[in-house]
């Protein structure tokens, strides 16, 4: 799969955090990490938190999903790594 590179700056105490995280395995890559905080910003942009959601939320969450699966993102391809 071919993925687009892009630049990212970010402030010295955010990305001391990002290394922090790679250090201790939770990523194996700073771009592992990026691209997470990337797919959680779509998730909340479209679904909001859990928590605050009421009703049945597996109900929500395959909205959710079906929607996002209308954007000209690929949740296959986000979700393969």
């Amino acid at each position: 799969m071919v993925m687009d590179t892009i630049q990212v700056r970010l402030a010295p105490a955010l990305l001391d955090c990002i290394d922090a995280l790679v250090k201790r395995g939770v990523y194996g890559s700073r771009s592992d990490a990026i691209r997470e905080a990337v797919r959680h910003l779509f998730w909340h942009q479209q679904v909001g938190t859990v928590t605050s959601l009421r009703g049945n939320s597996v109900k929500l969450v395959r909205k959710a999903r079906k929607e996002l699966s209308k954007q000209p993102i690929s949740l296959d391809e986000i979700n393969s790594f």
